[in-house]
């Protein structure tokens, strides 16, 4: 992969201030402070929330806490997206810090998967890394990882280890030179109220058959093209990832080795322009 380790970094460092507050109908024995945390863009809200759920927990009766959950603004925050995806796709024009409110009751089985322990998340994150590969080499390069190398992917994420991560995660980001560029690349698009189906998601190369890199724009008239304004026409959507709007001549494959989340797939938003 072409070496632009700087933007690997900001990728990885990149923090959203978020405010967490109680529900008001949670029952406590005293009033619940707000809870204050810096949260990193791509990990998930159940890896890195233990202090939120302590501090909270402090001011109510064991019995009247149950599994914890997420929510901002009605909407449930589903805890296996990465957070930035969350950000950019329900937050992304509000002012910051970001406010979550926090329930320990009612969960919405209907909108949200239960997460009992970090096993799960470690089995969910793993499991997008298989299918990005898959789409990426045939399944060729994490097969041939050691179950040791998959454990350093999984613990570099899961304690902010940048180096780490990355030792194991450059083998998945390299392709053979002739090739131009992956087989297919991992992504998906979100889109806010489209219940139907959460994300789209299709087989989509990297090159064009003349041999043209495909870009961002390519991506969007292909599977969104309402999102990608004809020549002279205003601008209706943002397409987001990150929190940052790439322009639409960036070449895909450089966008899946360098804006991909670790679990290896672009997390693509597509939101509607502020009107302000």
């Amino acid at each position: 992969m072409t070496d632009d380790k700087d933007v690997l970094r900001d990728v990885w460092f990149g923090r959203i201030p978020t405010c967490f507050t109680l529900y008001q109908d949670e029952l406590t024995e005293r009033e619940a402070e707000p809870y204050y945390l810096l949260l990193p863009r791509v990990s998930y809200l159940t890896l890195v929330t233990d202090k939120v759920r302590k501090h909270f927990q402090k001011v109510m009766r064991t019995e009247d806490i149950s599994e914890i959950w997420f929510e901002f603004e009605g909407i449930p925050l589903k805890w296996h997206y990465p957070i930035g995806l969350l950000f950019d796709l329900h937050a992304s024009n509000t002012s910051l810090p970001w406010s979550i409110t926090v329930h320990f009751k009612n969960f919405p089985v209907k909108d949200l998967l239960h997460c009992q322990s970090k096993d799960v998340i470690e089995a969910h994150f793993m499991s997008s890394v298989k299918e990005a590969d898959a789409l990426k080499h045939k399944s060729q390069v994490i097969n041939e990882m050691q179950k040791k190398d998959h454990k350093q992917l999984w613990m570099g994420l899961q304690n902010d280890k940048f180096d780490q991560f990355w030792a194991i995660n450059r083998k998945l980001m390299e392709f053979p030179t002739e090739d131009g560029g992956f087989r297919y690349i991992p992504f998906r698009i979100y889109q806010q109220a489209t219940s139907e189906r959460p994300f789209i998601q299709k087989l989509f190369r990297p090159v064009a058959i003349d041999g043209k890199p495909h870009t961002l724009g390519d991506l969007m008239k292909d599977v969104c093209p309402g999102a990608a304004p004809a020549e002279g026409e205003e601008k209706k959507y943002q397409v987001m990832i990150h929190g940052i709007e790439p322009m639409f001549e960036t070449p895909v494959q450089w966008l899946s080795e360098h804006l991909s989340y670790p679990d290896n797939f672009l997390h693509i938003s597509i939101i509607p322009q502020p009107s302000d």
